[in-house]
């Protein structure tokens, strides 16, 4: 179906620029909003009617006449049919629709996927600070950025994906001084800890395990850093190091088990070693976009649309924190990222017109609107009908292991992404553990499970399933098995408009309703028949549907089982 709409698409094209040069640019099909309207739409002659001076209807008449002339249309279609103030709606001959199964079939892990573009896209995500356990907001930012990362491979660009974290300043300091406490004998509670609203200290149980490993003097081992503890409780420099080092590690655990990985980690500290912060301050001066003001260096940021200006450097002479983030960005660039995407929470919103003014007033070449920002809210957790607020782990939330050990990667995974990224997101510990239609990854995972299992009986009584590619589709006329096609054939345009927007949650929708379409054609149509030549054609047709699912789980990070 996809060289068929193709071949339309192409005719399509031609017939508008008869009408108006260069409006074949623009040339488009819709799914119409009711299925019994057809199985494409056009909307071009409502479009092009007033340009024209012309009725849109009547305009929509000579269109479809036009088209109806053309090659293309005549091999691959049925009927157009003209409605309301000239929508063009066009239904697909059955082989057309059934070309998809074979498409699908050929393609295998491929099929959606787009020729390579050389593009380089750096995303940034989690990068949190090795201060705690990633609780679920990273959990659900390591979702998000698995996914659009594997989106964004899907549509040909050269995925590079990076973590960031904050290994210098006031946060690293309470997680030292909060260990050495610990490590002297005090506890949360006690006179010597410090308590209050904005006390600065971790309180908790991970702090006291800490403490334990560096007393006895143990190495840890992380992904970017390996640090032998010293022992000796007055050395809080090593008890810093050793404390980030040990809370990397618990770090890559965390992300073994959601099955994320990185292609390189970028300290914080490395800005200001490396001479990029200092560096970016000074290039800021000299372009004339500071100035001082009560003891303190201020960004023009108001000259690039930000709503007042920003304080790069306070009275004290440290920086604000978006400083380093400009000299980060600045390298991304250099490095040859011409593209950037990061997944931050709803919290960092402020930092996005500063640090973009930042780069503009830096006049280092970097094009307005860089880099990209997807935003997400926190998670709430809900267990028997109520809120999970704590964690013995961390003390104060619930950890993102906490959730993948109380339900499974693949739950935890599909949940975070079944809404938009910028939503409030519930996640429900007894629907994850349910095994039931309303558990919507259970039901994605039932339906390729159960394709499988189809395929599995065809392959004990002799058949070849690498033959379905070649199968006799002209069976495959019932309405469920021509809307379980149409769904097949909009997987790659899915793709491509999830890729565009950031939005791994289409693709969340799209196996649900792919799903949902499977069953009911399962319940429909017996797939394993005595005849031949209908039982290889739905075979081919569950097949195909099978490796869509696959697909687009793996996308999403998700296994797709062949039991359950």
């Amino acid at each position: 179906m996809l060289s068929a709409k193709q071949e339309l698409l192409a005719a399509l094209a031609a017939e508008l620029d008869k009408l108006q040069p260069g409006a074949g640019e623009r040339a488009a099909f819709e799914s119409p909003k009711v299925a019994a309207h057809g199985d494409l739409a056009c909307t071009a002659a409502m479009q092009l009617a007033k340009g024209l001076k012309q009725n849109p209807r009547q305009l929509g008449e000579a269109l479809r006449e036009a088209l109806l002339a053309t090659p293309a249309f005549q091999r691959w279609v049925d009927a157009i049919e003209l409605a309301g103030p000239g929508f063009i709606n066009i239904r697909l001959k059955d082989a057309a629709k059934q070309a998809i199964v074979a498409e699908v079939l050929q393609a295998g892990e491929c099929f959606g996927r787009q020729a390579k573009t050389g593009q380089r896209v750096l995303v940034e995500f989690v990068s949190a600070n090795p201060t705690g356990p990633l609780h679920v907001g990273h959990g659900r930012q390591a979702a998000l950025g698995d996914a659009i990362c594997n989106l964004l491979a899907t549509q040909g660009q050269d995925v590079y994906r990076e973590f960031y974290y904050n290994d210098a300043g006031v946060q690293i300091n309470t997680l030292a001084t909060s260990t050495q406490l610990r490590a002297r004998g005090f506890k949360p509670g006690d006179a010597e800890w410090p308590s209050g609203e904005n006390a600065a200290a971790y309180n908790g149980d991970y702090i006291q395990d800490i403490a334990n490993d560096f007393l006895a003097k143990k190495t840890v081992k992380a992904d970017d850093r390996t640090f032998t503890a010293s022992g000796d409780v007055n050395d809080l420099d090593g008890m810093r190091q050793f404390a980030v080092a040990y809370l990397r590690h618990e770090q890559d655990l965390d992300l073994q088990a959601f099955e994320v990985k990185f292609d390189n980690y970028y300290l914080e500290s490395s800005l200001y070693t490396d001479g990029h912060v200092d560096a970016t301050v000074q290039r800021l001066i000299a372009n004339g976009k500071t100035y001082e003001q009560d003891g303190a260096l201020w960004l023009r940021s108001t000259d690039y649309g930000d709503d007042k200006d920003r304080v790069m450097r306070k009275s004290d002479g440290s920086y604000t924190y978006f400083v380093p983030d400009v000299a980060y960005h600045i390298q991304k660039f250099k490095r040859g990222f011409t593209r950037v995407v990061n997944i931050q929470g709803t919290d960092h919103h402020g930092t996005i017109a500063r640090v973009r003014a930042g780069l503009q007033a830096a006049d280092v070449g970097i094009p307005q609107g860089y880099p990209d920002y997807v935003l997400h809210t926190m998670v709430r957790v809900m267990r028997g009908g109520e809120e999970v607020k704590i964690s013995k782990r961390a003390g104060s939330y619930v950890t993102l292991r906490d959730l993948i050990e109380w339900t499974s990667k693949d739950a935890v995974r599909f949940f975070l992404l079944s809404r938009k990224p910028d939503t409030e997101y519930v996640f429900d510990i007894d629907l994850a553990l349910a095994q039931n239609n309303d558990n919507p990854v259970y039901y994605v995972q039932y339906a390729h499970a159960r394709i499988c299992s189809v395929l599995a009986t065809f392959k004990e009584q002799g058949g070849d399933v690498a033959q379905l590619a070649r199968a006799d589709l002209s069976p495959l006329s019932g309405p469920q098995a021509q809307a379980l096609m149409l769904k097949l054939a909009q997987y790659p345009g899915m793709l491509t408009a999830a890729a565009q927007d950031f939005a791994p949650h289409d693709v969340t929708f799209y196996l649900r309703e792919l799903a949902s379409l499977y069953h009911s054609y399962y319940d429909a149509e017996r797939i394993l028949v005595d005849d031949e030549t209908i039982r290889k054609a739905r075979l081919a047709l569950v097949a195909a549907t099978a490796q869509v699912l696959h697909n687009g789980l793996q996308v999403l990070g998700v296994s797709a089982p062949t039991k359950m």
